[in-house]
């Protein structure tokens, strides 16, 4: 399907007009009669992609109903303005592939104890929230290294995974490092 160049959502605006190509994940989806509202998400940000009825072709509009929360998709279509959108542009699509259906996605709207998050942390972490926190977080490591970076420091890792277990306790995660050596979580 792929005509036009694969962009991000970040330099969308940069391309009003064009039509351009995105591969993400469904973050939400509206729909309206006609008309379908897909909040797009790729790692650099979210974008509203717009499917209407009687300008693309009955494939393109069964493609996007097959769409559910997380389902990673192909995206084509043009950039337009939108000033009431976050980031000022939308998606007008001419184009549509499914790429993988998500089943039984776990993390709804609605309230969860943190126990259930945690157990499905790989998933949790594609929250906004999350992702918010993981920004300020990084940004503040950044912050800290380049102090220490510009005064001369040299940063040091610490191994992760050790030879032995060090904690003394007895619960330990421990992995096959080797054919013949196990490694212990640091």
């Amino acid at each position: 399907m792929s005509t036009g160049p694969a962009v991000s959502v970040s330099g969308l605006p940069a391309r009003i007009g064009e039509i351009v190509t995105l591969k993400g994940w469904l973050y939400n989806r509206r729909d309206s009669g006609k008309i379908r509202f897909l909040v797009f998400r790729d790692g650099s940000g979210y974008v509203q992609c717009v499917v209407v009825k009687k300008e693309v072709s009955e494939e393109v509009w069964a493609e996007s109903d097959r769409l559910t929360q997380e389902s990673s998709f192909e995206v084509r279509g043009v950039v337009r303005e939108a000033p009431r959108q976050e980031g000022g542009v939308e998606i007008g699509v001419t184009g549509l592939t499914v790429l993988s259906v998500c089943h039984d996605w776990p993390i709804t709207p609605k309230e969860h104890g943190v126990d259930f998050l945690m157990s499905q942390r790989h998933l949790w972490l594609r929250s906004a929230k999350q992702v918010a926190i993981l920004r300020v977080r990084s940004e503040v490591e950044s912050a800290i290294h380049d102090f220490y970076h510009s005064r001369g420091y040299t940063r040091v890792d610490s191994p992760i995974l050790t030879p032995n277990a060090c904690e003394g306790t007895s619960n330990l995660f421990e992995t096959q490092y080797t054919e013949d050596e196990k490694a212990f979580l640091s």
